[in-house]
């Protein structure tokens, strides 16, 4: 396993331990706050390299951030009405959406990255599927794998073209105006925006520090360098990873039991991760 991968890995291990974070803090807050504060906290560590960047940096940055900012805000929604692990499933459905989304955007589909695509969410599911259906929190959270598959296709098409500090850094920015914007729109006719401060505890805080500068604002840089060499739709297989972590992270902190039938659903994702690197030669 080459060490972009491995960076890979990295990425959805912090992002994993993202999920009972956002459940605790969709106690006070709403999926666009979460979302806007995380990236404000975020655009403020990336800052110094997006005033270095060059214009076409950022309008790829534009692009690359909108994508994330729905992502995010869909699946923080999403998070608000139904479990961390049914999202985790819901949210991981992009690992086929990648190359199947890919051969619009020209990639070549390779049928062992797709029969691992598929047995990884079937893993997945073992792990997930827990019943709890949302009509509206599933079509959010849906959405956001949809925008994250598309999202992942793009980085891995334009990283190359950039420095991915100052890639990652663009991103950051533009989705801290977006979502400023967003939580702004959202919030006129309520007391939304006046109780904002005053429903940020010290546990919420130190979530949103988490959330702002190490699972966006340093992850998203060491992805935007590891995606320089590793193909969307194995990228994507790397990040089925997220719901095993996701596990991990919600019984360490919440308690939360892995069944005998996640457990070995969460097998079968390694496996497929296995699989996806298996005597491959390409990135």
């Amino acid at each position: 396993m080459n060490k972009h991968v491995l960076a890979l890995l990295v990425v959805t291990l912090v992002w994993g331990a993202t999920f009972p974070v956002l459940k605790l803090a969709t106690a006070h807050l709403s999926g666009v706050e979460i979302s806007a504060l995380r990236f404000a906290i975020a655009a403020v560590c990336m800052a110094p390299w997006g005033l270095r960047a060059p214009r076409r940096t950022w309008v790829d940055g534009a692009l690359l951030g909108a994508l994330v900012l729905v992502s995010y805000v869909a699946q923080a929604y999403g998070l608000e009405f139904i479990s961390s692990n049914r999202s985790a499933f819901l949210t991981s459905l992009n690992v086929l959406m990648v190359p199947l989304l890919g051969v619009a955007f020209g990639n070549h589909l390779s049928w062992k990255m797709l029969a691992a695509a598929v047995m990884a969410c079937t893993g997945i599911g073992l792990m997930s599927w827990d019943g709890g259906a949302h009509l509206l929190a599933d079509a959010s959270t849906i959405l956001s794998a949809l925008a994250y598959a598309a999202y992942v296709i793009l980085l891995s098409q334009r990283a190359g073209r950039h420095v991915a500090r100052e890639l990652a850094a663009t991103q950051i920015v533009w989705m801290a105006l977006l979502g400023a914007a967003w939580m702004g729109a959202a919030a006129v006719g309520t007391d939304r925006l006046p109780t904002l401060m005053a429903r940020v505890d010290g546990e919420v805080f130190a979530g949103l520090l988490y959330l702002g500068v190490v699972a966006t604002a340093g992850m998203l840089f060491l992805q935007a360098m590891a995606q320089r060499h590793v193909s969307a739709d194995k990228a994507a297989l790397v990040y089925a990873m997220e719901p095993v972590f996701a596990a991990l992270a919600a019984w360490l902190w919440l308690g939360e039991l892995l069944t005998v039938t996640a457990a070995f659903g969460a097998a079968v994702v390694v496996v497929a991760v296995i699989l996806s690197e298996w005597n491959s030669g390409q990135p």
